[in-house]
């Protein structure tokens, strides 16, 4: 199991839900071409979306900090 990846395969997870989050808000008080108004946007919900979005991305930056201070112990220990 490599650490890293796992990471890695978390902050890109993070990344897609950033920016579908991204892509809602934008399309607030959006019209349609026949200037229907478009607002489905639930903005709390994309809040909270992109509150989540945010500590998915710290988590998984500490998850590889750590990994890369076992592999540098690891590196010490050999050497």
């Amino acid at each position: 199991m490599d650490i890293s990846a796992i990471a890695l395969q978390g902050l890109q997870q993070a990344d897609a839900q950033l920016e579908k989050a991204a892509t809602r808000i934008a399309a607030y008080g959006a019209t349609s071409p026949d200037g229907a108004n478009l607002d489905t946007v639930d903005l709390s919900a994309e809040v909270v979306a992109l509150m989540s979005a945010k500590t998915e991305f710290s988590a998984n930056l500490k998850t590889l900090k750590t990994a890369n201070e076992i592999q540098k112990n690891l590196i010490d220990l050999t050497a």
